[in-house]
């Protein structure tokens, strides 16, 4: 199947991710994307490459491999802007930090480079935080892209390759085996097709819409902000402890006994998510609704209690917020990392990666073309 051609649909990290592994394949690519430029999750992320949070078994595989493939990708593409600063959850409790021990004495601790660390280990660590602490876990595998940089310096690159073009507004409306038709009437054709459509799981007739119709997922959405530059340097990406009630590499038995959420964490699945942007503005979040219809407006008093939990734990007056927004991914109900099939022959389908996709997409892509190559 060597130097054949694959129609994608969808432009975000994802679809992009799976051109790139085309293009190293010795493919052409031809990829659609039904906005003029990136709009959804795949800028609308904190841009962590997460490894600490990935639960064991082939995720925790997939986002070591994926945390290799983003640092050999920034090597030629150093645009994506990919800094391997690692990350602290930090503890404020006795029983955070008691979950903390339990997930770092589990096997895979070594592969994720994890350290359960003391008050003082915290804040040499990570300077920044001069908050009341009791300890806080290392994750030296983790790190950062710039999510509003990433699809840009991928898409730079792969034009490089002479193999690759990008058609910008439009939309698909038609996808069967080798080709694909879009709003306005042209047709794009391939030995193969793969859709990936983020959140977008209604629009498309025929297989691809009935498998995404029939296909356990569902949308979240995620609330989320932006200072203005910091005055301090933040040396890692920083995560509390309710982050340990999100991230299933922390379903462990101690997780039981974590102090009772607040009532917005109970209420909002919130988790605070701390972020430098490399030109120094924190990006802070984050909320989970899963209930739909969404509602068009953001909660005011989450960010709030976001911003009031990061001055907390840092122990410093925020810059003022510049920016807020929300967004959507869609993720699998069931307990598969992501939801790929083949809805006839010459069309895949890959989605629903949950809030794993600016993380794991690398590895994902890597599978799929294993998947449909072998």
């Amino acid at each position: 199947m060597d130097g054949q051609r694959v129609v994608i649909v969808g432009g975000g990290v994802i679809g992009t991710m799976h051109a790139l592994e085309a293009v190293r394949r010795r493919w052409d690519v031809v990829q659609l994307e039904a906005d003029a430029g990136p709009r959804r999750a795949s800028v609308r992320n904190f841009g962590l490459v997460w490894v600490s949070g990935r639960a064991e078994g082939e995720e925790l595989e997939l986002g070591l491999r994926a945390r290799e493939l983003w640092e050999s990708t920034a090597a030629v593409a150093p645009g994506l802007g990919f800094r391997a600063n690692g990350s602290v959850t930090v503890a404020t409790d006795p029983s955070e930090l008691a979950l903390m021990h339990e997930l770092a004495a589990r096997p895979p601790s070594a592969a994720r480079q994890l350290s359960v660390l003391g008050a003082d280990e915290v804040r040499a660590a990570n300077p920044a935080v001069r908050g009341k602490v009791v300890g806080g876990l290392l994750c030296r595998r983790d790190a950062v892209v710039e999510p509003g940089a990433v699809l840009g310096a991928l898409r730079g690159h792969l034009l490089d390759s002479g193999r690759y073009r990008f058609v910008p507004g439009r939309r698909a409306v038609e996808v069967t085996g080798g080709q694909v038709v879009d709003h306005l009437g042209d047709l794009y054709q391939g030995s193969l097709v793969i859709v990936c459509p983020g959140d977008a799981l209604s629009g498309l007739g025929g297989s691809v819409g009935t498998a995404l119709a029939q296909a356990p997922v569902r949308r979240c959405r995620l609330q989320m902000m932006q200072t203005a530059p910091a005055p301090e340097v933040l040396a890692t990406s920083i995560a509390d402890g309710d982050s340990m009630r999100y991230y299933p590499a922390f379903d462990l038995p101690g997780r039981a006994q974590l102090s009772a959420p607040s009532e917005e964490t109970a209420s909002s699945g919130m988790q605070l998510l701390l972020v430098q942007r490399a030109a120094g503005g924190l990006t802070i979040g984050d909320t989970h609704v899963y209930e739909e219809p969404f509602d068009f407006a953001v909660e005011e008093v989450l960010y709030d209690c976001l911003r009031r939990r990061a001055e907390e734990i840092l122990g410093w007056t925020l810059p003022a917020v510049v920016r807020r927004w929300a967004g959507v991914y869609s993720a699998a109900t069931d307990d598969r990392v992501c939801v790929r099939e083949e809805v006839e022959p010459g069309v895949v389908v890959v989605t629903a990666l949950a809030g794993r996709g600016m993380t794991l997409s690398p590895a994902i892509a890597e599978q799929t073309w294993a998947w449909v190559t072998r």
